[in-house]
């Protein structure tokens, strides 16, 4: 049996220039991370950013940003915070309630959340997706025009195995790649010295087997959990700090990318 295709037609965002997913092969791999504070860095730059949470199940963006004790009858969606718009199955659940539904409900809420929040005039609209190749990543491929999708990864090969699977099922549904960035690349310790936790270089390889650019390494800072956990991105607490400027760096390859085509240059490797 072939894999779906897309289809011969997609619905229009004309207010969105550039929808870009951030995925994973699989969870914990920091891609929430990744998302929330490459949304935040592009912000710095001057751009007009959304971020839609599209895990369903799984949504931590309310966490990530802050936003806490949302009722969803009188609020207006998307939240505004630290810049970003944002939307997330969380805002309508609230902390303590799970999500319970079938596929064709999920994407049911990722096409609400592109087609009915009324997001404004936007640069950029960030998905940070669901791990896996899934209902929400079928959804989004075959019905929306999505420009590209940056894959986040780290070193070690359980998750480049998935992470490949992940870069192979965007082809398929002729989703652009716009690239592989290895995520919790290294900590360098109070003494100085480089540790490399989980590995290191898995994803430059990945890139180069899969042909599509390495956007460079994100190193571990201990701040970016606590900042996460705290609702203050990395980026916006510590916007002079070496982690954030990995991600300024990130944001403008693929602002660069996107509105020249160009191939992206690689992110500095960052000495903490």
């Amino acid at each position: 049996m072939q894999p779906p295709g897309p289809p011969s037609q997609k619905f229009e965002l004309p207010n969105i220039q550039y929808l870009v997913a951030v995925a994973s092969g699989k969870g914990g791999v920091g891609k929430s991370t990744v998302a929330a504070n490459l949304a935040l860095a592009l912000v710095k730059k001057g751009k007009r950013v959304g971020l839609m949470d599209a895990d369903i199940y799984g949504p931590s963006i309310p966490i990530m940003l802050g936003i806490g004790d949302v009722d969803p009858q009188t609020t207006t969606f998307p939240i505004e915070r630290h810049g970003l718009k944002a939307m997330s199955m969380g805002f309508l659940l609230g902390p303590d309630k799970a999500a319970v539904m079938r596929g064709p409900m999920v994407q049911k809420y990722l096409l609400g959340f592109l087609t009915q929040v009324d997001w404004g005039q936007l640069d950029y609209l960030l998905v940070d997706m669901p791990p896996g190749t899934g209902d929400a990543q079928l959804a989004l491929a075959q019905t929306a025009p999505v420009a590209g999708v940056v894959v986040v990864t780290t070193p070690q090969d359980v998750s480049l195995n998935v992470a490949r699977r992940g870069v192979q099922m965007f082809r398929q549904v002729q989703v652009p790649v716009l690239g592989v960035v290895e995520n919790m690349s290294f900590f360098i310790g109070e003494d100085g010295k480089r540790y490399e936790i989980f590995r290191h270089g898995g994803g430059r390889k990945l890139a180069e087997e899969s042909d599509v650019p390495f956007l460079g390494e994100i190193p571990i800072d201990p701040r970016v959990a606590e900042c996460g956990d705290q609702g203050e991105p990395v980026v916006h607490r510590y916007p002079d700090s070496d982690v954030a400027k990995a991600y300024l760096a990130l944001a403008e390859t693929v602002d660069q990318q996107l509105r020249h085509g160009t191939q992206p240059k690689e992110l500095p490797e960052v000495q903490l």
